[in-house]
C-alpha cells in the first residue's frame, strides 16, 4: 500500500530541486488495467524501434531488440520514477516521418547512425537553450501557424509516401490491418456505438493491440508472413548494441551534418512544443474533475528532462531515431480520462504513468515474445506512421483556414516531404512574405480619398 495523499496536496515523493522521485509501491499504488494493457502495448510499440534500427542502423534483429530495454529507460525510469514528470512519457512521434526520410538521404550503418547523431545533438541543444532562456513558449508565438501547418503537413505526406512504398512487400495485410485500427480510432459510428457497449469500447480502446493480433492472423493466411515461435528468456544483447551505435566506437559526425540537421531539429521542436502545450491541456482539465491532488508542471523542468534524455540515450547508447519526447499522446489521453474518473478508479495521475511501463521490462526478456513480435515489426512501424500521417493531415488541414493559407500549407508541406527541411524552411518563410503577411510597409494599400 503506497503512501497516503492528503486531499488536495502533490502525490509524495522525495523531492530534490526541481525534481520528485516516486517508487512504484512505495509512493504510487499498482493498478491493474494500466498493468496488463500498458505492459502488452508498451512492448509491442517498442518493438517499432527495433525495426527502425535494423533499417537504417544496419543492426541485426537478435542485437538491435537491445534498444527496446535501453529506451524503457530513458522513456520512463528519467522522466517518471526519477524526476516525476505528469505526463504519460513517449517519442515525438509526428516528426519520425520527417526524420526517416531525412535518414534516408544517407547510406545505412555508420553514414545514418552519425547523421541521426547530430539531429539529436541539434535538438537537444534547442532544449537547453530554452531551458535556460525561458523563451520557449515565445518561439512558438513566432512561428506562423500556416508555416507549423506545413510542417505538420510535410510529416505526413512523408509518411504516407514511406507506407505506400512498403506495401509492395505486404499488399494483403497492411491495408486490412490499417482498415481495422482506423475503423477503431476514427470511424464516426464505431465512436457512437461503444459510448454504450463495453466490449466495443475495450477493443476500441486497444485498436494497436488489436492491430497487431489482426496481422498475427491475417499475415500467415495470405503467405506475406511466418511466425516460428520459441521458448525461453532473451538476454538482450546490450553491449553489442553499443558497440554497433555508440559515438565513442564509430566516431562523431562532422560540422557540415550538424548544419543539415539544425533545419530539421528546428521543425522538430515546434512539434515539441506542441505537445507539451496538449499535455497540459488535457491535465488541466483532468484537474477541474479531480481537486484532490494537485498535478505540479513546470515548462522549464519539462525541457531540461528532455535535454537529459535525449543526450543521455546518445552518450549512453547511440542515437534513438524516434527521439524522446514529452508524451506518447493516445496513451496521456487515455490516462487522464481514465483519471477523470475519479480516484476510486485512478488513485493519482502517476498511478496511470506509473503502471503502464514498467511490465514492458519483464515482457521484453520472454523468447516468446520477442519471437511473435520478430515478423511483426514491420507492422509495427507501419502501424505507427500511417497513424502519425492521419493524425498530422486532419491537425494541420484543421489549422488553417483561408484558401491562400490551406494551398501554401500543402505545397510547403510537399517541398519539406521532396527536398527536405532547409529547403521547406526557406521556401516556407519566402512564400509566407510573399503570400500571407498581413502589410507591407510603404507597399501596402492606401485608403481611397
Amino acid at each position: 500500500m503506497a503512501i497516503h495523499r492528503d486531499n488536495g496536496a502533490p502525490q509524495p515523493g522525495l523531492k530534490w530541486g526541481k525534481f520528485t522521485s516516486r517508487i512504484p509501491g512505495v509512493h504510487v499504488d499498482f493498478s491493474l488495467p494500466e498493468i496488463i494493457q500498458g505492459g502488452l502495448l508498451t512492448t509491442a510499440t517498442g518493438g517499432v524501434v527495433a525495426a527502425l534500427t535494423m533499417k537504417f542502423f544496419q543492426v541485426p534483429f537478435e542485437v538491435a531488440w537491445a534498444v527496446v530495454l535501453i529506451q524503457l529507460f530513458w522513456l520512463w525510469v528519467v522522466p517518471t520514477v526519477v524526476c516525476g514528470e505528469p505526463y504519460a512519457p513517449g517519442w515525438i512521434t509526428p516528426a519520425l516521418p520527417l526524420v526517416m526520410a531525412f535518414l534516408g538521404k544517407f547510406e545505412a550503418g555508420v553514414p545514418a547512425i552519425q547523421a541521426m547523431m547530430a539531429v539529436t545533438v541539434c535538438l537537444s541543444l534547442i532544449f537547453l537553450f530554452f531551458a535556460i532562456t525561458g523563451l520557449g513558449s515565445r518561439f512558438f508565438q513566432w512561428v506562423p501557424v500556416e508555416l507549423r501547418a506545413a510542417i505538420i503537413f510535410g510529416g505526413s505526406i512523408a509518411a504516407f509516401n514511406a507506407e505506400f512504398g512498403r506495401m509492395a512487400k505486404m499488399p494483403i495485410t497492411l491495408p486490412i490491418v490499417w482498415g481495422v485500427v482506423f475503423l477503431l480510432m476514427f470511424s464516426i459510428w464505431f465512436t457512437k456505438a461503444k459510448q454504450n457497449n463495453r466490449a466495443l469500447n475495450l477493443v476500441g480502446s486497444m485498436a494497436l493491440l488489436v492491430g497487431f493480433l489482426v496481422a498475427a492472423v491475417v499475415g500467415p493466411l495470405t503467405g506475406e508472413l511466418a511466425f516460428d515461435i520459441k521458448m525461453g528468456f532473451h538476454i538482450p544483447q546490450i553491449a553489442a548494441y553499443v558497440k554497433a551505435v555508440s559515438p565513442f566506437t564509430i566516431g562523431w559526425p562532422d560540422m557540415a551534418l550538424y548544419a543539415q540537421a539544425f533545419p530539421l531539429a528546428l521543425m522538430i521542436y515546434i512539434f515539441v512544443f506542441g505537445d507539451l502545450v496538449l499535455a497540459n491541456t488535457l491535465l488541466e482539465q483532468a484537474g477541474k474533475e479531480r481537486s484532490d491532488e494537485t498535478i505540479e508542471r513546470d515548462n522549464t523542468k519539462s525541457h531540461i528532462i528532455l535535454f537529459i534524455r535525449n543526450m543521455g540515450h546518445l552518450l549512453t547508447a547511440g542515437p534513438f531515431i524516434p527521439l524522446h519526447g514529452p508524451i506518447w499522446t493516445g496513451v496521456h489521453v487515455f490516462l487522464t480520462e481514465r483519471y477523470k474518473s475519479g480516484r476510486q478508479n485512478l488513485d493519482s495521475i502517476f498511478s496511470g504513468t506509473f503502471n503502464w511501463y514498467w511490465p514492458a521490462f519483464i515482457l521484453i526478456f520472454l523468447v516468446p515474445v520477442v519471437t511473435f513480435m520478430k515478423p511483426l515489426l514491420a507492422v509495427a512501424l507501419s502501424i505507427t506512421l500511417i497513424l502519425t500521417g492521419f493524425a498530422c493531415a486532419y491537425i494541420a488541414i484543421s489549422m488553417v483556414k483561408t484558401p491562400a493559407a490551406q494551398g501554401y500549407a500543402f505545397f510547403v508541406g510537399m517541398v519539406i516531404a521532396k527536398f527536405g527541411p532547409a529547403w521547406g524552411l526557406g521556401v516556407g518563410v519566402g512564400l509566407y512574405l510573399l503570400l500571407l503577411v498581413q502589410r507591407i510597409p510603404g507597399i501596402s494599400a492606401q485608403p481611397q480619398s
